[in-house]
């Protein structure tokens, strides 16, 4: 399991000039069943991603193609978690991650 942050850089005012983008690249991690939840870091300050179903090396490669990451208006940042006790409704993350 993995949490993506995505905080804003310097390059922050050409966000609206790619979010149509960006938006299709989260819509496709969320079809691919690997984005679980998408949010806005508050006080919009950036995004955050929490993922899973997918190695750190595939992860790291797909956030490289989010095209806020491309064109520098957000810096990335990806921890990894390995869950040890979750609540019954989130079970199928203690699952192994693949290889």
């Amino acid at each position: 399991m993995f949490i993506v942050t995505l905080r804003f850089s310097h390059n922050r005012g050409l966000a609206a000039q790619h979010m149509d983008a960006h938006k299709a690249w989260i819509r496709r991690g969320v079809e691919d069943g690997v984005f679980l939840l998408v949010g806005s870091l508050q006080p919009n300050s950036g995004g955050a991603i929490i993922a899973h179903n997918i190695s750190l090396p595939s992860l790291r490669e797909c956030v490289a193609q989010d095209p806020f990451v491309i064109e520098g208006i957000v810096a990335a940042e990806i921890l990894e978690i390995a869950p040890s006790l979750t609540d019954a409704r989130l079970a199928f993350l203690k699952a192994e991650a693949p290889a």
